[in-house]
């Protein structure tokens, strides 16, 4: 885990204060919600520990608008010494907490649920936390569960993974996944990674999923419903698993079917695709966005039902939710603000794969575009490593333009600057050498100046932290349009709105 100055004064003041008040014979201060310092999710996550594994039960009763019974195992490892242990949950009720066997002390404190164990764990020292819970799909307006047309999915991004389970909910904190759903008879759960098992009894099943690579809370992924599993073989043997409403396997096959080209796309832009399993999951729900969860992409069905996208449009979000399994989930963002890597990269393997199946719609012309807007942008969402923290409860407001076309805009400038082949050198290495690991802002450039040989931090600075756009490389003619009234939301070749990527 990574911890901001600020997270570490934080935890040192919370330590202080617990040893001076066992030295003086008092209780511990009272519980409180805790947070590493993230700029723009200053409660997320937790300091003191990192986790190395989650497993976790869950039992699904046949109505997505009841509480699932569930049980959290946290392995992981003290960092400091630790008098309690706080974990990020919200949307259940906690039953029972047990940590290395015996039972523990539990008190809610805003979005976090405070853990006295019996005894004190030193710091270095391995330890589990086992928490038995309900896990609420009601109120989940704000993330977590996804309602279904015949069961739940989950869309965790950016800060509502602890609102379906207890955890470090803070991308810096990688761990591996167990998932065991147990569902009534019919129904079908998959889960991030690949099948361990499938257990018959009575009425229901058990099903057992396992991730071989390290993942991040927001991207975790369990659906419950009528689905088909549909699989078939990608590039170098990889296994494919499509997710799909049972009664539309036939329908969307004609899209199921292009995955494998586009991993081969991919892969032959920046390198072998890096998970065990890949595959889209396919929802009968009207969420507005696509979500890149780690080795099962969640989509809505609609995406692929309406007849006013074109083919182009539709294959372009495919492959950017593809695209981030490099750029998001194998390297992920470290904080928060480092979101730009993700998503300016996923938009833009999303603009150059247009621009091969779409011949008028040019990555240089989309960046020009992009540039006229991005002043504006700026003003409104913040320059792209530095975006305005999202209005409570409205994490969409995170996902704004700057994000998007504004960090891609970077990535057009930089190749500008260095030229294409360095470009895409860097492009390879990043993702090579940060492979299933945290990596932020400060790292792209420092690596960005290793591949170009000369320091890029003028440059950078001026792209990534300006309020103003620099001047474009190459291109001193381009013009950015002053902030003025909101902008109207992006439009679609058919000229419906968009779907969000995220």
């Amino acid at each position: 885990m990574q911890l901001t100055s600020r997270s570490r004064r934080v935890r040192a003041a919370l330590l202080a204060a617990a040893s001076a008040a066992l030295l003086l014979g008092a209780a511990l201060p009272p519980p409180a919600p805790l947070g590493i310092g993230d700029p723009l999710f200053p409660h997320l996550g937790n300091p003191g520990y990192d986790v190395r594994s989650y497993d976790i039960a869950f039992t699904y009763h046949g109505s997505n608008t009841k509480p699932l019974d569930a049980v959290t195992k946290i392995d992981a490892v003290a960092t400091d010494r630790l008098e309690r242990i706080n974990l990020d949950f919200a949307h259940g009720t906690v039953r029972a907490v047990t940590v290395n066997g015996f039972a523990a002390t539990f008190a809610g404190a805003g979005e976090d649920v405070v853990v006295t164990p019996a005894h004190t764990l030193a710091d270095g020292v391995p330890f589990s936390i086992t928490v038995r819970h309900t896990s609420d799909p009601a109120g989940a307006a704000d993330g977590g569960w996804v309602r279904t047309g015949d069961g739940l999915a989950m869309a965790n991004q950016a800060d509502a993974g602890h609102r379906v389970f207890p955890a470090n909910d803070h991308p810096s904190d990688k761990a591996y996944f167990t998932f065991r759903i147990t569902v009534p008879e019919g129904l079908t759960a998959v889960a991030n990674g690949l099948r361990v098992a499938r257990v018959r009894r009575d009425t229901t099943t058990t099903w057992t999923y396992r991730t071989v690579f390290p993942m991040a809370t927001e991207l975790a992924q369990v659906s419950i419903g009528r689905s088909a599993v549909v699989r078939r073989t990608g590039p170098g043997g990889l296994r494919i698993r499509d997710v799909v409403p049972a009664g539309d396997k036939d329908v969307l096959e004609r899209w199921l079917k292009k995955t494998p080209g586009h991993l081969k796309w991919m892969e032959a832009r920046v390198g072998r695709y890096p998970f065990e399993t890949y595959g889209l999951l396919i929802a009968k729900a009207d969420t507005g966005f696509a979500l890149e969860t780690q080795t099962l992409s969640l989509f809505e069905r609609q995406l692929f039902t309406r007849p006013e996208y074109p083919e182009w449009y539709v294959e372009s979000i495919m492959v950017h939710e593809l695209a981030h399994h490099w750029f998001g989930n194998s390297v992920t963002p470290r904080v928060w603000s480092d979101l730009w890597l993700s998503e300016g990269h996923a938009t833009w393997y999303e603009a150059l794969f247009t621009q091969e199946r779409a011949a008028d719609r040019t990555l240089q012309a989309r960046m020009r575009k992009a540039y006229e807007h991005s002043d504006a942008w700026r003003a409104r969402g913040g320059p792209p490593a530095a975006p305005k923290a999202p209005a409570p409860g409205q994490k969409i407001s995170l996902f704004r333009p700057i994000v998007y076309d504004g960090s891609a805009l970077v990535l057009y400038a930089l190749r500008q600057e260095i030229g294409k082949a360095a470009f895409e050198a860097l492009e390879r290495r990043w993702v090579r050498e940060h492979r299933y690991r945290t990596a932020g802002t400060a790292d792209f450039v420092t690596l960005a100046s290793q591949v170009a040989r000369r320091d890029l931090t003028g440059f950078f600075q001026g792209w990534l932290y300006g309020q103003k756009t620099p001047a474009m490389p190459g291109h001193p003619g381009w013009k950015s349009t002053p902030p003025g009234p909101m902008a109207p939301p992006q439009r679609s070749a058919a000229g419906s709105a968009e779907p969000r990527r995220e």
